[in-house]
């Protein structure tokens, strides 16, 4: 038979109640230290193991929560998952990963997900809602979900982003300070917002610099390798070649980077490139990229915290927490050549 370790194992070792155990495991919040700690010791140290399917029957909780995003296989969201999971786990919550690959039926079958209980609460990163859900505020606003990273405008629900703005025009800022006039900026996917903030932030450090953006100096990609490959070719196709480029994403930034060799070119010698994202292949590239470094662990864990306080129905959950950037300099970026300039 399986002897493991119940709740009055533990109260019993910890010398309280097992409801003060009970109180203790579900983080409620209710059990001050050093009483809290002292249950945990005592959970570990007899290897205590909920009995899941008993919980779950007994609270109505499915204990898992899903984190839907656009595509499993971008490495971007391996640290978002490791900070969604650290958090989760804590609290007694398993992750399901939702992979929709912007595909609208998909999309929408995770929210049937959720409305239906195979999961508790939602981390959304795929930067829309099923339209059904989209046009009822009121019902969405009752939905445990929280969005990180992406930006869905006019959407009563949490958001953990970062300033993307500001954080491409601190980027596009470097490139002007090593003397690069002739600044080109692939983009996401507009008009989705996380794209548009980001080239509204390269127009102002390019607007601040007196330089006006040279018509198709903005090309449109989708965050994809060979989106930046072939953004690039176009670009040094023209008569008036950029000397730097300001990328939305590292991916687009290592297939620009690559078609650049392809052309003879050299990075940074000839051109400088910044990407955004700061992917754990950006710094053991070649040349190492100079990226928007987003602390994507840490924005992980926020957003599951601020999920387990939306489904505890704590009211008091902020609408927006904004997450710090910072500039890795590596060496994709260098001086503009003086007849460039």
């Amino acid at each position: 038979m399986d002897r493991r370790a119940k709740i009055k194992d533990i109260a019993l070792r910890a010398g309280v109640s097992p409801a003060t155990v009970s109180r203790a495991l579900s983080d409620s919040g209710l059990v001050a230290e050093p009483t809290l700690s002292r249950i945990r010791e005592a959970a570990q140290s007899l290897d205590y193991r909920p009995n899941v399917r008993a919980r779950n029957l007994r609270t109505q909780k499915s204990m898992a929560v899903l984190l839907v995003v656009r595509d499993v296989s971008n490495p971007f969201y391996l640290e978002i998952f490791k900070g969604v999971e650290a958090t989760a786990r804590e609290a007694g919550y398993s992750v399901l990963m939702g992979n929709t690959e912007n595909h609208p039926d998909r999309e929408l079958e995770y929210f049937d997900m959720l409305r239906d209980g195979h999961a508790d609460g939602m981390v959304l990163m795929n930067g829309r809602l099923p339209s059904s859900h989209a046009r009822d505020a009121e019902q969405l606003a009752r939905l445990p979900i929280v969005v990180a990273l992406e930006i869905i405008e006019g959407c009563p629900l949490p958001h953990v982003q970062i300033d993307n703005a500001a954080s491409a025009y601190g980027a596009v800022k470097h490139l002007l300070s090593l003397g690069h006039r002739r600044i080109a900026h692939i983009c996401g996917p507009v008009p989705e917002v996380m794209s548009v903030l980001r080239r509204e932030g390269y127009r102002k450090a390019m607007a601040e610099a007196g330089l006006a953006v040279p018509e198709g100096y903005e090309p449109i990609g989708d965050y994809t390798i060979p989106s930046g490959a072939e953004l690039c070719r176009q670009l040094f196709s023209r008569p008036d070649k950029p000397t730097a480029l300001f990328v939305a994403n590292d991916e687009m930034a290592f297939g620009a980077i690559n078609e650049l060799r392809k052309l003879g070119l050299d990075v940074p010698g000839d051109v400088s490139v910044v990407g955004f994202d700061d992917l754990f292949l950006s710094e053991c590239f070649y040349p190492p990229l100079t990226t928007v470094s987003q602390p994507r662990a840490d924005i992980g864990k926020q957003a599951m915290k601020q999920l387990l306080r939306v489904m505890n129905g704590d009211d008091s959950v902020e609408a927006l927490v904004e997450m710090p950037t910072t500039l890795k300099i590596r060496g994709s970026t260098g001086p503009a050549k003086t007849s460039d300039n």
